[in-house]
């Protein structure tokens, strides 16, 4: 799995609208072809973040697919104006607390996805395999009494610079916030060393996020 984060320099909304819509169509196109068989979702970062504007989640089976995946989208004209200001690569595994963990992140299916990088810290490691079982299943239990908000996990040990990855999918911001202040009372919150930065992206087609951009279809609209 690979978030990718992207930030367009502010000069490209400057550019003739022909040369924008003709960069944001190459990049539709590289990410068509990969969707055709991979999982692909885009998200529009615009108004929830200053320092990103779009957020592409990539699924594969194997890591060849992901590079190749983003040295196409890296030859579209677009991405020549963009930045990539924060990518986490993780993969998936069956969970050692839960089972109810899942090996492939779902389709689109809310509207609002939280992201964010996770390390604990090595004292968690350092207790028992029984203890932190024991420590979790508060956390575990705490999650359930939200069922509209859906979890994915994934694993980065050694893959990047975080160890996991979580994303909660929600229709309800509301409630999601409640659920973090509550998991700050938990004992697995003691063992948290890095849960930043967080990334609250909106759930859109590609074409969308890429329109929110520059707004160009909305102004359009609008006339």
């Amino acid at each position: 799995m690979k978030y990718t984060f992207l930030k367009l320099d502010a000069s490209w909304r400057r550019l003739d609208a022909d040369e924008r819509r003709e960069h944001k169509r190459e990049f539709a196109a590289a990410c068509a072809d990969f969707s055709d068989g991979h999982l692909l979702r885009a998200f529009s970062t615009i108004g929830t973040r200053g320092d990103t504007d779009l957020m592409l989640l990539s699924q594969a089976q194997n890591l060849d697919r992901i590079h190749e995946f983003h040295v196409v989208l890296a030859q579209s004209g677009l991405m020549k104006w963009a930045q990539i200001p924060y990518s986490y690569l993780a993969m998936t595994k069956v969970s050692e607390y839960s089972d109810e963990s899942r090996l492939e992140v779902r389709p689109a299916h809310a509207k609002y996805l939280f992201v964010y990088p996770f390390v604990k810290t090595r004292a968690w490691y350092a207790l028992d395999a029984d203890e932190r079982w024991r420590i979790m299943q508060e956390h575990i239990r705490l999650g359930r009494e939200y069922p509209d908000i859906d979890l994915n996990t994934s694993y980065s040990f050694g893959l990047d610079d975080q160890e996991f990855v979580v994303a909660f999918e929600t229709d309800d911001p509301g409630s999601f916030l409640d659920l973090v202040q509550r998991l700050r009372t938990t004992e697995s919150s003691l063992y948290t060393k890095r849960d930043t930065p967080t990334f609250t992206c909106i759930s859109a087609s590609v074409e969308r996020a890429l329109a929110a951009l520059d707004g160009e279809p909305v102004a359009a609209e609008v006339r």
